[in-house]
């Protein structure tokens, strides 16, 4: 739109369309309009000056504007923004009497709303207003009292006003509602401001009372410390203890207390308060308290009090570690060991009993090795540390009732519990202790142990008793039957000793028969009967053929003082090598070796030069190597020994020896020396085929 010199409107040019063909991006009608209202938004004509030059003018104006508001009002008078924009205008006007008409047209639509009494409570404000204002913050408060912001703008009021008595009734009328904590600092602090302190104190009063919780009490007695009234600040705290009573303590009040007494150097009360909160918290809550007192000790505490501090600190760790896993039995141990070190017997016996509670819940023996231990140490701790027998006896006796002994025993708990009776010099119910664990659950040790109990006691006869009854249950137990003849050789009975050697030895089944007959010979041999050292070597030898019998029945032949014992050694030695010709190479060997070191030493050229010709030859062989799959993996090489006797049954080795040395003789080189070697050794190896089936196995 433009305007012409003359003032009139002229309207825009049109352009002419030249080009009339179809465009190639169609515009719809929607988009024209959305675009001219867009457009329409971004182009806002400003307002138009309208300059006011009379009264007439004025007055039409303001008549205007208020039709206007007093339309938007007609059309919604629920909108608050339209009568608080109508009444500023009217105040901006000056017009203060229609504001306060408008500000009390809008209350009676809505009273509740406290954006309207802010507002106009502030317009009679800015306007020095103040008996209205007063007016309007009383009604507001009158009608809605749970506005705190109402009660802060008129108390600020009169503190502004230097009206510190109306404001203090303001104060007054707003704590009868019991406002929140904010309120009542407020007031507070109001007080303060003016220095009084005794109004102050009444205030905490009855704000600990309406808000009793923790930190309330606490800031009561800081306030009275602040301002150095020691006596009143602790009599704060202790009301506050005993106003919270056990059941409803917090760890934050005695923290505070403590820290209190601290400061004014009573360690002793300090150190009272940590205790008796310990005391009375549960143990989940004093972590923090444990935490302080800890530090205080430190600080101020000697070395006994610093130890009972840790004490009580690691006694909360471990409850609340059993707490958490009540299985954890090092846990338990850890405890009761510093419980113990307390020296508290009703504590410590409370302990145990709380740990032993927490049976396994099955029924494997790896489970139960710790917890049985937990019973061991209860029963030794009732014995050695508060002398009481009868309680001993009765925790012994309530273990072993526990133990499923169908399924598994402990036989270190019935040792124990019999060693206890001894020592109580009640030797017929520590062997009826025995007797029960031997009938319930027969053990080695169980019986080992019973055992040794009647061989310190020289019942020997009772001994007799109970290795026989030890054999029935275990006969294969070669230790067992050698303790038994040990016992009847102590005892001088060697007839008994012999005949228990004989039976051992006559059982089918043992578990270490090396050991026993190794014991028997020694026993012969102790008693100097060598022929019937002999004829054991002989039997034995009839049983195995290991090269380690053969050596000691050598060794036995060579030690004995007679003039014929090197001929009887040799000759041993000979029968030796005779037998073990179908036995492993390697322990042959090993035989004629101790022979040629023996006749080395005891005998002469000849016997020497006779052992020299038995001994085997070392050849290098190959032969294939398979996995496990059967598959070939290649060749491998191994030293074989081939002994004089095998060497008269393979006449063809002799021929090959023969060879190899005439072509060394020829002074050929070193590779065709190795080749020859290989051959030879190929030869001997198909030629050592036919010495012996196993032999034949290895080389093929």
């Amino acid at each position: 739109m433009e305007v012409g010199s003359d003032g009139k409107t002229k309207m825009p040019k049109v352009a002419k369309v030249k080009n009339k063909m179809p465009a190639p991006v169609q515009i719809t009608a929607e988009q024209l309009l959305r675009e001219a209202k867009e457009r329409q938004l971004e182009m806002v004509p400003p307002p138009p000056k309208q300059k006011i030059s009379d009264e007439e003018e004025l007055q039409a104006y303001k008549l205007r504007k208020r039709k206007g508001f007093e339309d938007n009002i007609r059309k919604n008078r629920s909108v608050m923004t339209n009568w608080i924009k109508y009444a500023e205008w009217e105040n901006s006007q000056n017009e203060i009497q229609r504001a306060r008409s408008v500000w009390e047209r809008a209350l009676d639509v809505d009273h509740r709303c406290i954006t309207l009494w802010l507002k106009y409570a502030e317009m009679e404000m800015k306007n020095r207003q103040v008996n209205h204002a007063r007016n309007i913050w009383d009604r507001a408060v009158t009608i809605l009292p749970r506005a705190n912001q109402f009660w802060y703008k008129y108390t600020y009021m009169e503190e502004m006003l230097k009206n510190p008595a109306g404001a203090r009734q303001a104060f007054e009328r707003w704590m009868e509602w019991q406002p929140d904590e904010q309120a009542w600092h407020s007031y507070i602090n109001f007080e303060l401001r003016y220095k009084e302190l005794d109004r102050a104190r009444a205030i905490y009063e009855r704000f600990v009372i309406i808000h009793p919780e923790v930190k309330n009490w606490i800031k009561y007695a800081k306030f009275e410390e602040k301002h150095s009234y020691i006596h009143s600040a602790r009599t704060i705290y202790e009301r506050a203890i005993e106003y919270f009573g056990e059941d409803n303590a917090d760890e934050k009040l005695f923290i505070a207390f403590a820290k209190f007494e601290e400061l004014q150097k009573e360690h002793d009360r300090a150190r009272v308060i940590y205790k008796y909160a310990l005391d009375i918290l549960p143990k989940d809550r004093c972590e923090n308290i444990y935490h302080h007192y800890t530090i205080h000790e430190k600080k101020f505490g000697e070395k006994a009090g610093i130890e009972d501090v840790i004490m009580s600190k690691r006694r909360f760790q471990y409850e609340e570690e059993v707490k958490a896993n009540p299985m954890n039995y090092d846990a338990w141990f850890d405890y009761l060991r510093l419980v113990e070190n307390d020296g508290n017997p009703e504590t410590v016996r409370d302990t145990y009993e709380r740990a032993i509670a927490n049976v396994p819940p099955s029924q494997v023996k790896r489970h139960w090795r710790r917890y049985i231990y937990l019973w061991i140490n209860y029963a030794v701790y009732e014995e050695l540390e508060t002398k009481d027998a009868d309680r001993t006896r009765q925790v012994y006796q309530a273990c072993l009732e526990l133990i499923p002994h169908k399924k598994f025993t402990f036989a270190k708990v019935w040792l124990l519990y019999a060693q206890f009776e001894i020592r109580q010099k009640e030797l017929q119910k520590a062997r009826r202790v025995l007797g029960t664990a031997i009938g319930k659950c027969p053990k080695d040790k169980l019986f080992r142990g019973y055992i040794d109990l009647e061989i310190q006691l020289r019942e020997f006869e009772r001994c007799r008793i109970l290795y026989e009854k030890f054999l029935e249950h275990s006969p294969e137990n070669c230790t067992t039957w050698m303790k038994y003849a040990e016992l009847e050789g102590i005892l001088g009975d060697i007839e008994r000793s012999r005949a228990v050697f004989e039976l051992a030895t006559s059982q089918p089944r043992l578990d270490m028969p090396e050991v026993l007959w190794k014991a028997y010979i020694d026993f012969e041999i102790e008693q100097e009967e060598w022929e019937n050292t002999r004829m054991l070597y002989r039997r034995l030898l009839e049983r195995t053929q290991h090269v380690k019998v053969w050596l000691s029945f050598c060794q036995f032949e060579l030690s004995i003082q007679e003039p014929t014992n090197i001929e009887n050694t040799r000759s041993v030695y000979n029968e030796a090598n005779r037998s073990m010709r179908n036995n492993e190479k390697e322990e042959r060997l090993m035989l004629l070796e101790a022979w040629k070191e023996f006749e080395y030493e005891h005998g002469d050229e000849g016997s020497q030069e006779q052992v020299d010709k038995q001994m085997p030859k070392k050849v290098k062989k190959r032969r294939k190597v398979q996995t496990e799959d059967g598959v070939d993996a290649g060749w491998e090489e191994y030293y074989d020994y081939i002994f004089p006797d095998e060497e008269s049954a393979q006449p063809s080795l002799k021929l090959l020896a023969m060879a190899k040395q005439w072509k060394q003789q020829t002074g050929d080189t070193d590779n065709q020396g190795q080749s020859d070697e290989e051959g030879s050794e190929s030869e001997s190896e198909s030629s050592g085929s036919s010495s012996s089936s196993s032999s034949d196995a290895e080389e093929s």
